[in-house]
């Protein structure tokens, strides 16, 4: 069966700390955000019904440009803890300085989960889980 889906995006929650995260990626890795919108400008006024009191400023969706690739954002449908398990948000790079550039920008509040390093499937490669909990895997493609 052929599928008529064009293409497959993240869309990352998280629960109040979106607009951080948007700032914390822009710096980080260079990032640009090509849409938002909050809560409060929401089209359908009924929506406002089931959103909780405060949510106004609340980023309902943004679009964050990465490598060319898009993620989606929201802050979600309230409060909650941020939980990012089971996935790894994946970059690959042209060349060192690169890979470098991005691996470092991550760590701020972030955490080494494996060091660049060569391995059997890249020659400069690592892991980072950044300050909001989300796992990165960085490899360059290629040789160094």
């Amino acid at each position: 069966m052929q599928s008529t889906a064009t293409r497959i995006q993240p869309y990352l929650f998280f629960h109040g700390r979106a607009e951080e995260a948007l700032e914390f990626y822009k710096k980080a890795l260079g990032a640009q955000v090509t849409m938002l919108m909050r809560f409060k400008d929401n089209p359908d006024e009924g929506a406002s019904a089931y959103m909780p009191p405060g949510s106004d400023e609340k980023i309902m969706h943004a679009n964050l440009q990465l490598l060319g690739e898009n993620i989606m954002v929201s802050d979600g449908m309230g409060a909650g803890e941020t939980a990012f398990n089971g996935f790894s948000i994946s970059l690959t790079t042209q060349d060192k300085a690169e890979t470098d550039r991005l691996f470092h920008g991550l760590l701020d509040g972030g955490k080494v989960e494996m060091p660049l390093a060569k391995t059997f499937w890249s020659p400069y490669f690592g892991g980072v889980t950044d300050k909001f909990g989300v796992s990165w895997m960085i490899g360059l493609l290629g040789e160094m």
